[in-house]
């Protein structure tokens, strides 16, 4: 998958139960329509989803799974179970938060990579990291690919934004880890999408952008009511 998805783009399609949009089909038709955009690969959440989409395009898909969890903040394929479950998808990769914060049931980053490698060695691994640090130790672990996703969403980087600062952050991680790095994370124009991959990243997720049409609305409204 890594290599299909070198310097191009890769569309996130998902909708969570609170959304208008949360349907397999629906996020079906929006991977057909993010194809026949040129996006080759996508990135989603969930069994059903996933193979709803499969059934619809033939791109190669990055899979997660959301899921809370009362002992822990990790919500991004957190243990075993949505391991079990993306793996029986059909997904050519999996994406897991790998922050160093606490996750359920006590378990190690390393200890669910370990299991993933082993259990299903044909998948590819995405860390969806937070920090610099984060990025040098899924590259220790042995992850395939390192991903900006959760810059901004954890207690560390509340508030900060992947574009902050021109980027500062991915540039960054692109001088620290060796391993390819996946920009994502509010880029919400194609001119971004274009400058991320200028600075070096390997590939570029866009999700809100693209399949979240209330988040779209609302950025319209916004600039009109300024």
């Amino acid at each position: 998958m890594l290599t299909q998805i070198e310097k191009k783009l890769v569309a996130s399609c998902q909708a969570l139960d609170n959304e208008p949009l949360h349907s397999s089909f629906i996020m079906s038709k929006m991977a057909l329509a993010a194809k026949q955009g040129g996006a080759v690969g996508i990135r989603a959440n969930s069994k059903e989803d996933i193979m709803a989409i499969k059934k619809e395009v033939e791109l190669p898909i990055v899979g997660i799974l959301k899921r809370d969890y009362p002992d822990s903040p990790v919500f991004i394929t957190a243990t075993r179970k949505e391991i079990d479950e993306l793996a029986e998808s059909g997904c050519e990769m999996i994406a897991m938060d790998a922050t160093n914060r606490k996750r359920p049931n006590n378990e190690t980053l390393s200890e669910l990579f370990s299991y993933t490698k082993e259990t299903y060695p044909h998948l590819q691994l995405m860390a969806d990291i937070a920090t610099v640090e984060d990025g040098k130790a899924a590259e220790r672990l042995g992850f395939d690919c390192v991903s900006t996703t959760l810059h901004g969403y954890t207690e560390e980087t509340e508030g900060q934004k992947l574009y902050d600062h021109d980027f500062e952050f991915l540039k960054s991680v692109l001088k620290t880890v060796n391993i390819p790095v996946v920009a994502e994370g509010n880029i919400i124009t194609p001119e971004m999408a274009k400058k991320v991959l200028d600075y070096g990243a390997y590939s570029v997720v866009v999700g809100g952008a693209i399949s979240r049409p209330q988040q779209i609305t609302r950025r319209f409204v916004e600039a009109i009511n300024e």
